[in-house]
């Protein structure tokens, strides 16, 4: 899935993880396991599950996932080395997104989610994020998805942290022709795009 970034020269190349695709991934995540080791874990371990389990255990996890053969994201690449991560799947593979209180089902329509972001530290502020995003809706689309739902920060023109917008930032998903359908909390909003109307 080439799609061009927002400086117009670079290709940004989008992969799904699959097994063959785990050393890049790891490769991405580096030796601190991306954001203080969380492995991508935080929406697939309950909360007691992520802060006992070493950041060891949550790399077994991911890879455990990985190699059942099931795809837990994209990974994109500038110029054959992987530069960006995005966690994509069917809601339900989030068992503690399924429990938050302030990110509760809208209603009862399946939904893909995109809950996790990671972009190589220099390669931040580079416009990867609406090309990423993109790519992953178009990604649930092959899967036959009909709706994306995102769970962004809005900083409200504050400044933020990459480890605290891991989810996005509601700037670049409405970039992306996301809407916003629930608030429940001040900077938390829960925005969608839809692919094809639920019959």
């Amino acid at each position: 899935m080439p799609v061009t970034v927002s400086d117009g020269v670079s290709k940004l190349d989008v992969r799904p993880v699959t097994a063959e695709r785990w050393a890049d991934l790891e490769r991405l995540f580096g030796p601190r396991g991306a954001y203080s080791g969380c492995w991508c874990t935080w929406w697939r371990l309950s909360r007691s599950e992520f802060s006992r389990y070493s950041a060891a255990e949550r790399k077994q996890v991911l890879q455990g996932i990985v190699a059942s053969g099931q795809v837990p994201g994209i990974l994109a690449y500038l110029d054959e080395r992987p530069v960006a991560w995005c966690s994509i799947g069917p809601r339900e593979s989030y068992p503690a997104l399924e429990r938050s209180r302030i990110l509760a089902r809208v209603d009862n329509q399946p939904v893909w989610s995109i809950v996790c972001f990671f972009v190589a530290r220099e390669y931040r502020r580079r416009g990867l994020l609406v090309s990423l995003i993109q790519s992953a809706v178009e990604y649930a689309a092959q899967q036959d998805a009909r709706i994306v739902e995102a769970y962004p920060v809005d900083p409200r023109g504050q400044a933020v942290e990459a480890a605290r917008s891991f989810t996005g930032l509601a700037s670049a998903f409405e970039r992306a022709g996301f809407v916003e359908v629930a608030r429940r909390s001040d900077r938390r909003p829960i925005m969608r795009y839809v692919i094809a109307p639920v019959p």
